[in-house]
């Protein structure tokens, strides 16, 4: 199976996968902004933003314990409800998600 140019920049070669068996699906690149790493996640369509962003801050940030100090971004818009399915939020296959805080943090 070959992977999509997008899809294959600084991702591992296994995707996170969310409820399985469900079609029709689409992949997502999901990039945590703060530490350059991204993730593949393979879900359904209509899977809610938020359930993409907890399974790809799970993998890119552990010991972040609130998701809702993250703001998912697509093209540079926040998703404000992230509580819409990809689809409804017009989020396409092959999408590149941007996570990064809320707010700004202190430098140290």
């Amino acid at each position: 199976m070959s992977v999509d140019f997008p899809d294959s920049l600084r991702t591992p070669g296994t995707a996170i996968v969310l409820a399985q068996g469900a079609t029709p699906r689409l992949t997502l690149r999901v990039q945590l902004l703060e530490a350059w790493d991204a993730v593949l996640v393979d879900c359904p369509v209509n899977e809610p933003v938020v359930a993409v962003k907890v399974a790809a801050l799970a993998v890119l940030d552990p010991a972040a314990d609130f998701h809702d100090d993250f703001v998912v971004k697509h093209r540079g818009v926040e998703v404000r409800d992230e509580s819409r399915g990809l689809a409804d939020a017009g989020i396409p296959p092959h999408a590149t998600l941007s996570i990064s805080h809320r707010r700004r943090r202190t430098v140290r």
